[in-house]
């Protein structure tokens, strides 16, 4: 793909950072399957771009970083759409943001919940609009993140917090995620880009080797969580398919409180 054939995202890149912008705002800048394919296409070409140094990951519009994946979509067609491989590749996606040797940044300018929740997590650092909630919506909709989005999470933030987060399914502030440690800092929200460029102008002016070397340093002591995911993205798979996941989508949709009372003593 070159710049021009994005249809879910924009790529730019600007003196020596790599800005990825998911561009579904319509959507509250959701994925489907298409945009993780584009998204993963996009940190690949940041990967082996020579005028690239630091990579910052956002969303278009002011109310959403990312939202997961779009519900409405799986409502509709019952997965997340057509994709080259025929799978909804969020592992993949997953894999090069943690394994590009190149910083990442995500600039949070609105809600990250659920799968987006995850991958601003992925990133190796977090800057936030005052605006942005943070969240999982994962057991209200029929769906988990049993590698990464847990494992991982709770080495940021700790066991109780990483719990907490899963089984309330509660919105947190920016402030409150910066106080957990899931957030470096906080700024105004028409500060964020400025903000996202200025740490990514700093970055680009050291070693890429020793940000390589670095950042594959900081990634194996939790690589174990990658295989637990593959774990999971089978029985999430599976699962998906069930009358319980089924009614946490529907409800959604309908915008009701999905009733699980039935599915309790399985």
């Amino acid at each position: 793909m070159t710049g021009t054939d994005y249809s879910d995202i924009t790529y730019e890149v600007v003196d020596g950072l790599a800005w990825i912008t998911i561009n579904r705002p319509e959507r509250y800048n959701s994925f489907r399957a298409q945009t993780v394919d584009e998204l993963t296409q996009a940190f690949k070409r940041a990967w082996i771009g020579a005028d690239v140094g630091a990579i910052v990951l956002t969303g278009a519009g002011d109310k959403a970083f990312c939202t997961g994946g779009d519900q409405k979509q799986r409502m509709e067609t019952g997965d997340y759409g057509p994709s080259l491989s025929g799978w909804l590749e969020i592992e993949a996606l997953h894999r090069v943001i943690r394994d590009v040797p190149k910083p990442v940044i995500a600039a949070v300018n609105g809600f990250a919940i659920g799968g987006g929740h995850v991958l601003h997590v992925l990133c190796d650092l977090t800057i936030a609009a005052e605006s942005a909630v943070f969240g999982q919506n994962g057991p209200r909709v029929g769906s988990f993140d049993a590698g990464f989005g847990t494992g991982y999470l709770a080495r940021v933030v700790g066991e109780k917090r990483a719990r907490e987060i899963w089984f309330l399914c509660r919105r947190y502030s920016a402030q409150e995620a910066y106080e957990w440690g899931l957030v470096n800092k906080v700024v105004p929200a028409d500060r964020l880009h400025d903000e996202a460029q200025a740490w990514g102008a700093e970055i680009v002016q050291l070693s890429p080797t020793a940000l390589k070397m670095l950042k594959q340093s900081f990634n194996m002591d939790t690589e174990q969580f990658a295989a637990i995911g593959h774990m999971a993205t089978t029985a999430l798979k599976m699962f998906g398919d069930s009358d319980e996941a089924k009614e946490g989508i529907t409800a959604f949709n309908e915008k009701r409180h999905p009733d699980f009372s039935a599915y309790r003593g399985n």
